[in-house]
């Protein structure tokens, strides 16, 4: 065999060789980025589906019944604006007659006591109204005040008088809760902030009494 035929012979080997080393590589290539596609769209599917599931939990819970919650007749609340104090049934009240000022409900967390006739107007709002007694532990106030302050269309005070440590209210609705974890805690949020039982929906809430300079019950 000449030189130039061995030399031939040598580089067609290299062709060859190199066109097999192509050919792996590509489906090396293919077979990782299809790995990896495979894998984003399995993560995607999964944060897909793990959404959904707490879409559809979210939706359960503000469906499932509010253990041991009261309710009251909407009906018979009556919703004229007075300027004398109301003498509610109840403490705190869930409804009624009240001041035509409502207390800002903005997340706002009041640290001395409200009055009833401006935070009923905010329960005809679409409010949820957060109150408490010296009974309450200070984690809890202090859980239920930074949660109060993220939600719009809620409000936090004290109300020494009532029976429950704390308690949730909302228009013709009520529930005294364990602490600031109990779930139906956030049950009742999810529920009631501006809920089906708002008789004023898309009512304002702001612009209204700060807490300074209010009197009366």
């Amino acid at each position: 065999m000449s030189v130039n035929t061995s030399r031939k012979a040598r580089i067609e080997e290299l062709r060859r060789a190199q066109k097999a080393r192509d050919r792996r590589n590509r489906i090396i290539a293919f077979t990782v980025g299809g790995a990896v596609v495979a894998g984003l769209a399995g993560f995607g599917a999964y944060v897909f589906s793990a959404e959904s599931d707490k879409k559809a939990a979210r939706v359960a819970e503000a469906k499932a019944p509010i253990k041991d919650e009261q309710v009251w007749d909407a009906k018979k609340l009556g919703r004229n604006h007075v300027a004398k104090d109301v003498d509610y049934p109840m403490t705190p009240p869930v409804g009624g007659d009240h001041h035509q000022a409502w207390m800002n409900c903005q997340g706002d967390v009041y640290d001395k006591p409200v009055p009833n006739k401006h935070a009923v107007h905010s329960l005809e709002h679409g409010a949820v109204w957060v109150t408490y007694n010296d009974k309450a532990a200070k984690a809890d106030v202090d859980a239920l005040a930074a949660k109060v302050r993220k939600t719009q269309y809620s409000l936090m005070s004290p109300v020494g008088e009532q029976s429950g440590a704390i308690m949730l209210s909302a228009w013709g609705k009520q529930v005294t809760v364990d602490g600031a974890d109990d779930p139906r805690v956030n049950q009742f949020f999810t529920r009631y902030v501006m809920g089906p039982q708002t008789p004023e929906p898309g009512a304002a809430c702001s612009n209204g009494l700060t807490g300074e300079g209010v009197t009366g019950q």
